[in-house]
């Protein structure tokens, strides 16, 4: 049982301070991450909020502080659109890694149509 608006159960009676200060969103999309001048690898995002995301990877050797740029590739129709966004690990898991976005998004926006190469 859930006591409070902002706590969550630990053993079915300890409770701990959700640290979060917006809602998640369970989802599975696809995101591109890269370190600064790095290439790009392929990841799923688990969840997201407005603030964080939870990206499901493979070990990089990241550690918690580094700052990476996100490609987020949402479908819509028969377009793709890419919404990119600047994070910073916060925690690195068996996993995945908990990301902090940075900033606002960038104002340019891309969309590919299906199928179109590139």
């Amino acid at each position: 049982m859930t006591q409070g608006p902002n706590k969550k159960p630990i053993l079915g009676w300890v409770t701990a301070m959700e640290r979060r200060l917006l809602a998640r969103n369970k989802v599975s999309t696809v995101v591109y991450l890269s370190v600064p001048g790095g290439r790009f690898h392929r990841c799923r995002a688990k969840n997201l909020s407005a603030m964080g995301v939870f990206l499901e990877i493979k070990a990089m050797g990241l550690p918690a502080g580094t700052v990476v740029n996100l490609v987020f590739a949402v479908t819509l129709g028969s377009t793709i659109r890419l919404h990119r966004r600047r994070a910073i690990v916060t925690h690195i898991t068996d996993r995945g890694a908990g990301l902090m976005m940075q900033g606002r998004p960038r104002s340019g926006r891309k969309e590919v149509a299906d199928g179109a190469g590139g």
